[in-house]
């Protein structure tokens, strides 16, 4: 019989599976040292998404604070972290596994890592993704009416604005019709003026030639009657 390799399995399901598998193994021989040899027993693992899986014969914590208790009697020389870098270790350990748990969480609601989910974690992440699929497109349809309202207030305002710029052209074509009425009206004035002023020159030119016909009548008669005066003889009319 063949020995099975002992190295990284390249291929993600299978090694999923041979995790499940192992751990599952792992467990039950912990479960069976302690009741066998009457030990007190924590087994805790840590997968590669960072999910925890823990196993105790009592209970993980208490198994944990029994191993501290039996750490800090260290041997001489050694030296205890100071207590302020002690607090920033374990916060910064917290934070880390907050971390992974969240990047974990959100792998598994892209679909990734669901083999290690039983049916009751599958429907709660069935539940939180339906949730957020609700929030997203409620979210999605109120964007929509707001672009929509704002493009409706917005064609108002361009309507407004367009019937304003139609009245003012309209006065303003108005407006010139009026001044070029005014201009033939002065026009035709002007010619009325004109001949009215020709027609008076004309009527004074013809009495001015009229009075000087008379006057060289008068002025022939004179000279007649005094022609005569100085002949003797009979003075005309």
């Amino acid at each position: 019989m063949n020995k099975i390799k002992i190295e990284k399995i390249e291929n993600l399901p299978a090694r999923q599976v041979t995790f499940s598998k192992r751990r599952q193994g792992l467990f039950k021989k912990a479960g069976e040292l302690s009741v066998l040899c009457d030990a007190e027993v924590a087994v805790i693992v840590f997968s590669s998404t960072g999910k925890l899986y823990e196993y105790s014969s009592s209970s993980t914590k208490d198994v944990i604070a029994r191993y501290n208790l039996h750490t800090e009697d260290v041997e001489e020389g050694d030296q205890q972290p100071p207590p302020e870098l002690q607090l920033e270790n374990n916060e910064c350990m917290r934070l880390n596994k907050e971390l992974a748990d969240k990047i974990l969480e959100l792998r598994q609601m892209e679909g990734q890592d669901l083999e290690e989910l039983t049916i009751d974690e599958l429907q709660r992440l069935e539940n939180r993704i339906e949730g957020g699929l609700s929030c997203v497109l409620q979210a999605k349809d109120e964007s929509i009416m707001s672009q929509i309202l704002a493009l409706e207030t917005k064609g108002a305002e361009l309507t407004e604005a367009n019937n304003q710029l139609r009245q003012r052209l309209g006065m303003l074509s108005n407006g010139d019709g009026n001044r070029a009425s005014g201009v033939a009206l002065e026009s035709e004035i002007s010619t009325d003026e004109e001949e009215g002023m020709a027609s008076e020159f004309a009527t004074s030119s013809t009495g001015c030639y009229g009075t000087g016909s008379s006057t060289s009548s008068l002025e022939d008669d004179s000279s007649d009657n005094t022609l005569s005066l100085k002949l003797g003889l009979p003075r005309c009319g």
